[in-house]
């Protein structure tokens, strides 16, 4: 297979997320699934083995869900890809959708209890986020408002307790927790103070249970702890293992399922509360992104490797479920790299080409987030560069999760320039080091990845031949006055204020700021509903571009802060790989 046909086999091949099961029901299950070209909602009865696609959209469908129960299947309506929208649901063996709850808006969590009772986060311009009741039979109720950030958590399986995180503090960043009833009234509180997150996760699986599975910081880094919201009773799970952690419940409540990050790698564990043992759960050295415990005590995790392309596997060994259609054409394992920055030590992923021999022409694909991370998984997009003759160095720089709290809260101040800091240690890195060529090398990133790439095209402009930027922020303040009520909520959190408040510290960290230093070739992709990136900001960095006569091009795709739809993104990354070649004269692969 040609190298032009091997990348984009990998976009076409069919992935799923790991299925959804009713806990109630545990053999009616709900995944996304991009078989149709589209990621769509599918129903599978694993008791029959049938599949059934539930939505179908011209953009795709982001959010589904299903109840305790099993009757309905709950996903969310928006349109072409703007986020904002309504809840719909639909019967479990099929038929008409029916909008739930309130609308429009975007959405702020949802929870769904076996007494039918839901739970529904929405955030609307002008109005702030409020948290929706919905009972069978009757109106939607409010049952609370604030202007800063919420989202609905979790919800008890009766539907006595609901759970929000919120940022009354006005802190996004680090949220605390509110138990409510259904009348709206306070059953409990918990706020580790500034700096101390609490997320939650789910209460535990079991009638009349009133247990909150919590993640706290209170030492550095995410961990487990059980609370009762109700006496105010706290159980820490302290674990030795490094990296972060988040958790499950097993579906007894007897035990935890630990899902442990560690260096852009995850381990599986089962805790046992009664005995506070910690069992590992044997899987392949990798990446696992989602995981859940069945009623038999068996767990189920969609995992993949840099080399080995996702598959929906047991601890039982087997596969639990896969996509029709062709498996993906595996790609080449990554290396780690630790660099000595100005923070602290900053680890990177770097993957070789299979041809040819260093210093390799080399893009920089930063992250978006900031406050995820890269790790060792399949991504077609790396694996296409790499085909193509390019070395793929990817950052988790200051502002990245998996490297404890202190390290994602770095950014403070002079946002996006640390971020770069860290970038430019590790391109030193490989430049000396011979595996970089410092003429080829091109920045390139999405979201607040795109972000990082213009304002390094601006600020290093000596630096690269080249910059790609997708769907990214190129003017702090112009999108605050665009962009969702929860990522204002961040960018204050982020910033120390909004653009009123700390006008400077947004023009300082904005792109735009620095546009006419840019000296490489620009290449942006923008989204034409995009709520998060609002695709004026990139026009009036464009149009600031177009006055100064410099090389640009701009991709244009009409849907929203990226894509569900696989041929739009083969020719988004099609897009790309042409800028890139032409700019940097490399020649095109054939093998």
């Amino acid at each position: 297979m040609k190298a032009e046909e091997r990348w984009q086999a990998r976009f076409r091949a069919p992935r799923m997320t790991l299925p959804v099961w009713a806990r109630q029901a545990p053999s009616q299950a709900v995944y996304r699934c991009n078989a149709s070209g589209t990621w769509e909602i599918y129903a599978w009865d694993r008791t029959s083995g049938t599949s059934r696609q539930v939505t179908d959209r011209r953009n795709g469908t982001a959010y589904g869900a299903i109840d305790p129960t099993g009757r309905w299947i709950w996903w969310f309506a928006d349109t072409d890809g703007d986020e904002r929208g309504q809840w719909m649901r639909q019967p479990f063996a099929g038929g008409p959708d029916e909008p739930v709850g309130p609308g429009p808006g975007h959405p702020a969590g949802i929870a769904l209890s076996a007494a039918g009772t839901a739970a529904i986060g929405m955030a609307t311009p002008g109005e702030g986020f409020r948290v929706h009741l919905v009972r069978p039979g009757e109106s939607t109720k409010v049952i609370y408002e604030h202007a800063e950030s919420a989202h609905v958590a979790a919800i008890s399986l009766d539907g006595s307790l609901i759970a929000i995180g919120h940022s009354e503090h006005g802190d996004h960043q680090h949220p605390a927790l509110r138990v409510l009833r259904p009348d709206g009234s306070t059953v409990g509180d918990l706020h580790d103070g500034p700096g101390k997150g609490v997320v939650g996760l789910r209460f535990a699986p079991v009638p009349g249970d009133r247990r909150l599975l919590v993640l706290h910081e209170r030492r550095g880094r995410r961990e487990p702890l059980i609370w009762d919201p109700v006496t105010g009773d706290q159980r820490e799970v302290w674990l030795r293992d490094q990296g972060e952690i988040t958790a499950d419940w097993y579906e007894d409540g007897r035990a935890l399922l630990i899902v442990r990050n560690s260096r852009g790698r995850t381990r599986l564990h089962r805790y046992d509360l009664g005995a506070g043992d910690m069992i590992p759960i044997e899987t392949p050295h990798g990446v696992i992104e989602a995981a859940g415990a069945r009623p038999d005590g068996t767990v189920e995790y969609v995992w993949s490797s840099a080399a080995h392309p996702p598959v929906v596997r047991s601890s039982t060994g087997g596969i639990v479920l896969n996509p029709p259609g062709p498996s993906s054409p595996p790609s080449v394992p990554v290396e780690d790299l630790d660099v000595e920055g100005p923070g602290g030590r900053v680890h990177a992923l770097v993957s070789r080409p299979e041809r040819g021999g260093p210093p390799y022409p080399a893009v920089f694909l930063l992250h978006g987030g900031p406050g995820t991370q890269d790790v060792d998984s399949f991504s077609p997009p790396v694996a296409a560069w790499v085909d193509h003759g390019f070395a793929v160095v990817r950052v988790n720089y200051r502002g990245s999760t998996g490297y404890g709290s202190a390290w994602r809260d770095a950014l403070h101040g002079e946002v996006g320039h640390i971020e770069l800091a860290d970038v430019s240690a590790v391109r030193e890195h490989v430049v000396a080091q011979g595996i970089a060529d410092p003429d080829r090398l091109v920045v390139a990133g999405g979201s607040w990845g795109g972000f990082l790439t213009l304002l390094a095209l601006g600020t290093q402009p000596k630096i690269w031949a080249a910059g790609i930027a997708a769907v990214p922020i190129a003017d702090h303040a112009a999108t605050y006055e665009e962009e969702t009520e929860g990522l204002r909520a961040y960018h204050r959190s982020l910033l120390g204020g909004s653009p009123a408040e700390v006008p400077d510290v947004y023009a300082a960290s904005s792109p735009i700021t620095y546009v006419d230093q840019v000296e490489a070739p620009v290449l942006i992709l923008a989204g034409e509903n995009d709520p998060r990136c609002p695709i004026r900001q990139v026009e009036a960095y464009v149009a600031r571009l177009a006055a100064r006569g410099h090389d640009h091009e701009v991709y244009r795709f009409d849907a929203g802060h990226g894509s569900l739809v696989t041929a739009e993104r083969i020719a988004q990354m099609a897009a790309q790989l042409d800028f890139a070649r032409s700019r940097l004269n490399t020649p095109k692969p054939m093998a």
